[in-house]
């Protein structure tokens, strides 16, 4: 009788089934720049060898098209940044350095760029399929430098049988 006024907390099985839910989303897919010149950080071209990761879910064709938009992209600017980077080196000591200003700004465009193809592939195609592509700055393997890289990102899936 003692416990007749005594209030229990009730609790529901769905917290404990939580982990039942996780979902699993598998590690980006890096593709490094594979071209022999380098202008801050940007290649000047991407392999357009097909990542194992990507079987069965993106054909292999789509993926080789969409490195090719992106070299294109990358072999129409990065000429034009050679040679303003050659030229603002060469009057780098007359100007204290503001030479070198142009190459800067053409890189940033080009990366605006790059940037823009990315989207348009993603709105297009790879969102869609569950896909994402980003342009990501690392760090090299073999030094300190920072390069750019093409990261392509699993969106995870929604679970629509999942309770509220």
């Amino acid at each position: 009788m003692a416990d007749f006024d005594t209030i229990y907390e009730e609790r529901e099985e769905d917290e404990d089934n939580v982990d039942t839910y996780t979902i699993y989303v598998p590690d980006p897919i890096i593709i490094r720049g594979a071209g022999n010149v380098t202008i801050f950080g940007l290649s000047n071209k991407f392999e357009t060898d097909f990542p194992p990761g990507l079987s069965a879910k993106v054909a292999p064709e789509e993926f080789k098209a969409t490195i090719t938009r992106i070299n294109n992209v990358l072999r129409k600017a990065l000429p034009v940044n050679v040679k303003w980077l050659f030229c603002g080196c060469i009057c780098c000591c007359c100007t204290l350095g503001c030479s070198l200003w142009p190459v800067v700004c053409l890189s940033k465009r080009t990366r605006h760029s790059l940037e823009k193809v990315l989207d348009w592939e993603n709105s297009h195609l790879y969102q869609k399929l569950g896909l994402y592509w980003r342009l990501n700055k690392q760090r090299c393997d073999s030094s300190s430098m920072m390069e750019y890289v093409l990261v392509l990102e699993f969106i995870p899936k929604v679970p629509i049988f999942r309770p509220d």
